[in-house]
């Protein structure tokens, strides 16, 4: 099957604000898949708080949350929803901080855990501000 010319052709260079935009998506993706990992993880483990419902329901709504801001990134370009997610982004800070340098008598939950959540939160900080401060 002989390739045709049009094939050959690369594609066009995308502009700058649609790589930022498409990087931030793809970062935030997988921050959404960490989380859904971590918290069944968590499930499994027994170290999820009792009574705030089945955990299928957290999941698929985390799930259905990754999927709305991939989309509001990839498709969208949304420099406001960038800035709402990067926003939301800073209050996840003192929690991971707190977790990752722990003060007081131990936690069921490694700081490592807290540590490495809290560098993948920053990077995708950056790259959420980058796209939507056209930085």
């Amino acid at each position: 099957m002989a390739a045709t010319a049009e094939a050959d052709e690369p594609s066009p260079p995308s502009s700058a604000r649609q790589r930022k935009f498409r990087q931030a998506a793809f970062v935030y993706l997988h921050v959404g898949v960490l989380y859904e990992a971590a918290v069944y993880v968590f499930w499994q483990k027994g170290l999820l708080p009792e009574g705030r419902g089945p955990v299928w329901v957290w999941l698929l709504a985390g799930a259905l949350i990754a999927a709305l801001v991939f989309w509001g990134l990839w498709v969208k370009e949304s420099a406001w929803l960038a800035r709402i997610i990067w926003a939301f982004g800073l209050f996840r800070l003192p929690a991971l901080i707190e977790g990752a340098f722990p003060s007081g008598a131990g936690s069921d939950i490694d700081p490592a855990f807290y540590l490495t959540a809290l560098v993948v939160v920053l990077i995708n900080l950056g790259m959420l501000a980058r796209a939507g401060w056209d930085l």
